[in-house]
């Protein structure tokens, strides 16, 4: 990355102004007056990056309250880290991938499903699609542009991550785990040169024709592959690191498809440290997905839903209205099975309406006039529909794909398409339940202003506790899921045990060690909230909580009396 040319004279006055600025907009005046135009502004990050040098140099000194404020006023894309961890996607290389969707992209120089125009898949791309890179670069990124990255949500995207070879999946999580080790923090790091090629030859898809699949068969050297492979004793290894390190594993989260989740498959990835999966469902209609060649059937999907809920694991659904098939009356009956019926009822939802991007084989059908896409009228009539629907104890990440306009034949181009539902929503007085409506981002919150919820119900194989702390507005700054077996476990190691699926605190992002008055993340809101979970299970007659924990949360889960298991840990009620 280009470095901005710096005139030393002006940066601390800046820097003063920037610390007593009262909002967002007497920052970007402090920034445009000391700019010749546009194109000469500093940037946040120039002025960070500066901060820290000066400051490690002994020529600033701030008081603490002018030093915070700075920070805060300084930290750019604040609602990254407003949910209470800092989130980093990583891809995997482009390989050969088990389904054969007509709707899905198979952009070539990525992993299946997944455009080359997208932010995610470009950081990939320009990293080499390695991972040490990838998650190490993110890092510096967040670090030059003010976000704490203690706590890291590690999202690994790309194809269906169970179609990968065992040696891979190793070598790419140990990697990450590497690179969130190797980091640390407050140095003003600067970006890694990428060492490592591209896993494929890019002269040889030049005028290739066939599947995808065949021609990333075909374009792999695999001579760019040597050393692409790990063992669990070195991943372990790096597990055991990240317990310290200043940059912790907060979650893991892979992506796959409903019929790869099997009992083994739900162990490896255990293994690997995952604590949430992606999966994607699309319908809830056996026909829609037969015609669409998704490959599985709403059957298969009841199965994994249960398989990973029962084993302890986040579920995160990606659904898709529109299509082939499908009406706007037929989706929304569709959606409304994914809560009505407890052997669904995920805990977090992607909502991607298809869209029709080149190489798929739905451009045929919709030459034919046999598929076409939603208008905005009809699609915005879908969510206002279904948005009021998902109930408190489930989160809706994202409304629409991050993909080019370019990209997209026909559908919609719009990304902001979530805030013109919510929009239209808010008009109509109509209310959203939803975790991610009610987030408390940065408000700040005292405990005794915070009121206890409890909802409960049903899924196949559980009774399930979603218990809030949230303000008198009914926002929320923590929460904890908790489940209830009905039924044996399908792993040996929690039969018998309540499962704490997880604990989720709001209110930004704090440094681990840093406690800040006010922020919901230093007010004992997930202890307490341990404390009912095992009351709740000791009633139920349960003689243990076991814990789906990460890597850079056993710590915090041996300091209140948990054990270390295999897979888990566990506290003796």
């Amino acid at each position: 990355m280009k470095k901005q040319i710096v005139d030393s004279s002006k940066i601390i006055p800046m820097i003063r102004d920037i610390s007593n600025a009262a909002d967002e907009k007497e920052v970007l005046k402090v920034l445009f007056r000391n700019s010749k135009g546009l194109d000469d502004t500093y940037s946040k990050a120039t002025l960070l990056e500066e901060y820290q040098t000066l400051k490690q140099a002994g020529k600033l000194t701030l008081t603490d309250k002018d030093e915070k404020r700075f920070l805060e006023n300084i930290k750019t894309k604040k609602i990254r880290t407003m949910s209470g961890v800092t989130p980093i996607t990583v891809l995997t290389k482009p390989y050969p991938c088990p389904g054969k969707c007509i709707f899905c992209p198979s952009d070539i120089r990525m992993p299946k499903s997944y455009l080359s125009s997208e932010p995610g898949a470009q950081r990939a791309h320009d990293n080499k699609f390695d991972p040490y890179y990838q998650t190490y670069n993110r890092l510096v990124a967040y670090e030059k542009t003010g976000h704490p990255v203690s706590k890291i949500e590690l999202i690994v995207l790309g194809g269906t991550w169970t179609s990968y070879p065992e040696a891979y999946q190793l070598w790419f999580i140990k990697r990450c785990f590497d690179a969130l080790n190797d980091f640390k923090p407050e140095t003003n790091s600067p970006y890694l040169v990428v060492k490592t090629q591209l896993p494929y030859d890019e002269k040889k898809l030049v005028n290739l024709t066939g599947t995808y699949n065949s021609i990333v068969g075909l374009s792999r050297n695999d001579k760019m592959l040597a050393g692409e492979d790990s063992t669990w004793e070195e991943l372990f290894a790096s597990h055991a690191k990240n317990v310290n390190a200043l940059c912790k594993c907060t979650g893991l989260v892979i992506e796959t498809r409903p019929d790869e989740i099997t009992k083994d498959e739900v162990v490896r990835i255990r293994r690997l440290g995952a604590t949430k999966v992606q999966i994607g469902i699309q319908s809830l209609n056996d026909k829609v997905l037969k015609i669409n060649k998704r490959g599985h059937t709403v059957a298969k999907t009841a199965e994994a839903f249960t398989l990973l809920r029962e084993t302890g694991f986040k579920i995160h659904a990606h659904w898709m209205p529109n299509l082939y098939g499908a009406t706007p009356a037929s989706d929304i009956k569709d959606f409304s099975k994914l809560f009505a019926d407890k052997k669904f009822r995920p805990d977090e939802l992607k909502i991607y309406p298809c869209s029709l991007v080149e190489g798929t084989e739905l451009m045929g059908l919709h030459n034919s006039g046999d598929w076409k896409p939603y208008t905005e009228k009809e699609l915005l009539h879908v969510f206002k529909n279904i948005l009021p629907t998902v109930p408190r104890y489930c989160r809706v990440t994202r409304v629409v794909r991050d993909i080019s306009g370019l990209d997209i034949v026909a559908g919609n181009r719009k990304t902001n398409f979530r805030q013109i539902a919510e929009a239209e929503l808010e008009k109509d007085k109509t209310k959203l339940s939803e975790i991610r409506s009610r987030e408390i981002k940065d408000k700040r919150v005292n405990r005794e202003d915070l009121v206890y919820k409890e909802t409960t119900y049903l899924t196949a194989g559980t009774k399930e506790y979603f218990l809030e702390f949230v303000t008198d507005e009914d926002k929320i700054a923590a929460f904890l899921r908790l489940s209830l077996p009905t039924r044996q476990a399908k792993i040996s190691e929690i039969e018998d045990s309540a499962v704490l699926r997880e604990i989720h605190v709001y209110g930004g992002s704090v440094v681990v060690g840093k406690g800040e008055v006010g922020r919901a993340q230093h007010v004992g809101l997930g202890k307490e909230l341990i404390k009912k979970a095992s009351d709740i299970s000791r009633a139920a007659g349960f003689e243990r909580l076991s814990v789906i924990s990460s890597v850079g949360t056993r710590g915090y889960y041996s300091g209140i009396g948990f054990t270390q298991g295999a897979l888990y840990q566990h506290l003796k009620l």
